[in-house]
C-alpha cells in the first residue's frame, strides 16, 4: 500500500526579533577584537562584542557556518551546502554576495587564512599522496589552502591538522590533531585518541606536540605575543578555557571554571577572548571573569512560510489498529493516522518535539506514543472526543494527555491486550509493567539486565491472554536471547540460551507458539562482525499446540472433519432444544 497526502503547516523558523536567541553557534572575533561573527539557524550574522543588534550576513536557504576572519578583518571565508556538500566560500565581512572556491564532492571546512590574506587554509577529505604511510580514512582528512578567488588547490599535511592558526609573520602554526573518528561533540571522553596540540614550523616542517593529557585539548589560539597560547581542555570534567606557556608548555593555567556546559568555538583579536556557552556568546580579557554578550536578532522569513508537504516517503515506525481498519505511523517527528484501504489521513500531533514508538490503546481506542518533551521521554495518549467517530482518520475532535511523565525517560509504552496493563521503558535501562487501576508498578528487567546504546533499542511484546512478555534481551553486545517472562514478575525463563543472535520474537497461534529470528544457522563470518544471514524459527509453548503441528496431511484433514462434525452436532442440538422451548 503506498500512502500519499498532504497537509498544510506553518513553517516558520525565524522571527522579527528575538532578543536573547540561544543556539548561536560556530563563533568568531575579529581580528581587531570589535566583533564576533556567528552562525544561527543556518545563516551567518556578526555582533558588536559590546552587544546590540546583531547584523544578518547571508540570507541563503543552505546551512552557512564556520566562519573565520582574514588577517585584515574585511573578508570571511565560511562552510555552506549551497551545492549539495560543504564548499567554502569568501565574502565581504560586510555582507554582499559570496565567492565559491572549493569544488570538490566531499566536505570542506574553512580554519583560517595566510598571513598575506590571499589564500584560505581548510580541511577536506581528498586524497593522500601516494607515498603517504597512513591508510586512508573516511575519519582522517588533510590540509589544504585555496586562493581567494578561487583557483589551484595544493596540500599542505597529509595529516588530518584541525583548527590552524598561524603566527602573524606565517612561521608557524598551531593545531589540533585526529587521531580516530571519535565524534567531535562527544563529552567526557578520555582515551588514547583524544586531541592534543601540535605547534608546526613552516620554515623547518618540523611537529612539536605540546599537550599530552589524556582529556581533549582543542582549538589554540595564540597570544597577543605569541609566547603561549589559549585552548579548550576537557581536564577539568568539562571544557574550558586554559592558558598554555609555548616555551614551556608545563606552565598551564585554567582561566574559566564552567562546570555544566562546554565551552566551545574559541577564538581571539586584539587581546579579546570569544567563545560560546550554553549556545550563547562569551568575551573574556586575561585576568577578568567572562561577560555574556547580550543579542538582538532581527530577521525575516527566507521563503513562504506557508507550504503544502507531501509525505509519501521518510515513515520511520507504524502500528496497526486492533480491527485492522488503521495505520498509525510517525513522519517527520509527528503522529499521524491513515485508512488501510483510502486516502484519508489525520495528523494526531503538531509539536516541535520529537515524537517516537507509536502503539495503540485497548481496542484501538486510542494512540500511543512518546514525546520528547521538557528534556526527556514521556509517554502520552490521543483519543477520539465524540463517540460517534469510529475512526480516528475521520475524526475532527481530538484530545491528548500524559500516561507516564515524571522525572525519568519514558518510552516504548505497550498496553495489555486486556486493558489493564502497560508495559514501558523507565530510565532506558528499567523494563516495567503497570496496573492501570492500581498504578502500581512491578520491575521486570533493571540496569543490570539491559545495556543501552539508543533510545528505542528495546523490544517485547504481550501474550494474546496478558499474563505473558517475549522479551528480545541482548545483556551483552555478542548475542542475544528470547526471555519469556511473567507479566507479575514470578517468572523468567530463558528460552534460547544459544549462543548465538535470537531476537525479534512474535506471539502465534493464539499464544501457544512464537516465531522469532535467529542467525544460528546462517551464513556467517566468525573473524568479522559483519552482516550474517538469519532465519525464522518456532517454538511451541504446550504439547497440544506441537502435536496438532506435527500431524500429517491426513491426520490433520481427519481432525478437521471430526471438528466439523461435532459443530453440527452442536447446532442440530441448540436448534432442538429452542424448537422444545418454543412449544
Amino acid at each position: 500500500m503506498k500512502l500519499l497526502f498532504y497537509f498544510f503547516t506553518l513553517l516558520s523558523f525565524s522571527m522579527l526579533s528575538q532578543n536573547t536567541p540561544k543556539w548561536m553557534r560556530h563563533s568568531s572575533i575579529s581580528p581587531d577584537g570589535k566583533q564576533i561573527a556567528f552562525t544561527y539557524k543556518g545563516d551567518l550574522y556578526k555582533v558588536n562584542v559590546n552587544g546590540g543588534n546583531a547584523q544578518q550576513l547571508t540570507f541563503h536557504s543552505a546551512h552557512d557556518y564556520e566562519a573565520v576572519w582574514s588577517k585584515d578583518g574585511s573578508k570571511l571565508a565560511f562552510a555552506s551546502d549551497r551545492f549539495g556538500n560543504f564548499d567554502v566560500f569568501v565574502m565581504n565581512s560586510n555582507g554582499g554576495n559570496a565567492t565559491r572556491v572549493t569544488f570538490h564532492s566531499n566536505d570542506e571546512h574553512p580554519y583560517s587564512f595566510f598571513k598575506n590574506d590571499t589564500e584560505v587554509v581548510f580541511g577536506a577529505l581528498r586524497q593522500d599522496v601516494a607515498n603517504h604511510r597512513q591508510y586512508p580514512h573516511g575519519s582522517q582528512s588533510e590540509l589544504y589552502s585555496v586562493p581567494v578567488i578561487s583557483g589551484r588547490v595544493r596540500q599542505l599535511l597529509t595529516i588530518p591538522a584541525e583548527y590552524v592558526q598561524f603566527s602573524k609573520d606565517g612561521a608557524k602554526m598551531l593545531y589540533q590533531d585526529k587521531k580516530g573518528g571519535e565524534n567531535e561533540w562527544r563529552k567526557h571522553h578520555t582515551s588514547a585518541i583524544t586531541r592534543d596540540i601540535w605547534l608546526y614550523s613552516t620554515k623547518t616542517k618540523a611537529h612539536t606536540m605540546i599537550t599530552t593529557n589524556n582529556a581533549e585539548d582543542r582549538q589554540p589560539v595564540f597570544s597577543e605575543d605569541e609566547k603561549s597560547m589559549y585552548y579548550l581542555s576537557e581536564r577539568s570534567g568539562t571544557f574550558n578555557v586554559h592558558e598554555l606557556s609555548l616555551e614551556n608548555p608545563m606552565q598551564d593555567q585554567q582561566l574559566t571554571n564552567f562546570t555544566i556546559h562546554p565551552i566551545r568555538f574559541l577564538s581571539m583579536g586584539n587581546g579579546v577572548i570569544s567563545f560560546g556557552y550554553d549556545g550563547e556568546l562569551y568575551t573574556m580579557t586575561k585576568g577578568t571573569a567572562p561577560k555574556k554578550v547580550d543579542v538582538n536578532i532581527i530577521t525575516q522569513d527566507k521563503e513562504n512560510s506557508e507550504k503544502f508537504i507531501s509525505v509519501n516517503g521518510g515513515i520511520n515506525e507504524m502500528a496497526v489498529s486492533p480491527n485492522g481498519n488503521e495505520i498509525a505511523f510517525i513522519a517527520r517527528g509527528e503522529v499521524f493516522v491513515t485508512s488501510v484501504d483510502k486516502s484519508f489521513t489525520k495528523r494526531l500531533t503538531n509539536t516541535p518535539e520529537n515524537e517516537r514508538f507509536v502503539s495503540w490503546g485497548p481496542e484501538g481506542k486510542s494512540v500511543v506514543y512518546s514525546s520528547e518533551r521538557n528534556g526527556k521521554w514521556s509517554v502520552y495518549k490521543t483519543e477520539k472526543v465524540r463517540s460517534e467517530e469510529p475512526f480516528f482518520y475521520a475524526s475532527t475532535l481530538l484530545k491528548e494527555e500524559p500516561i507516564l511523565e515524571n522525572k525519568v525517560d519514558n518510552y516504548l509504552a505497550q498496553y495489555s491486550p486486556d486493558g489493564k496493563k502497560i508495559a514501558f521503558i523507565e530510565g532506558r535501562r528499567t523494563l516495567k509493567v503497570m496496573d492501570i487501576a492500581s498504578k502500581k508498578e512491578t520491575i521486570l528487567l533493571t540496569p543490570k539486565d539491559l545495556f543501552h546504546m539508543r533510545d528505542g533499542d528495546k523490544y517485547f511484546t504481550w501474550s494474546p491472554d496478558s499474563k505473558w512478555l517475549l522479551v528480545d534481551w541482548g545483556k551483552t553486545l555478542s548475542n542475544s536471547e528470547v526471555l519469556l517472562m511473567a507479566a507479575d514478575g514470578s517468572k523468567r525463563v530463558n528460552l534460547n540460551e544459544s549462543g548465538y543472535y535470537d531476537g525479534q520474537p512474535k506471539w502465534v497461534n493464539d499464544g501457544k507458539q512464537m516465531i522469532w529470528f535467529s542467525n544460528k544457522n546462517g551464513l556467517k563470518s566468525y573473524a568479522t562482525s559483519g552482516t550474517t544471514q538469519n532465519d525464522v524459527y518456532g517454538m511451541f509453548f504446550t504439547q497440544d499446540a506441537w502435536d496438532e503441528f506435527d500431524l500429517s496431511d491426513e491426520d490433520f484433514k481427519l481432525m478437521e472433519a471430526i471438528k466439523e462434525e461435532e459443530k453440527k452436532k452442536k447446532r442440530k442440538k441448540k436448534g432442538y432444544k429452542k424448537v422444545k422451548e418454543r412449544r
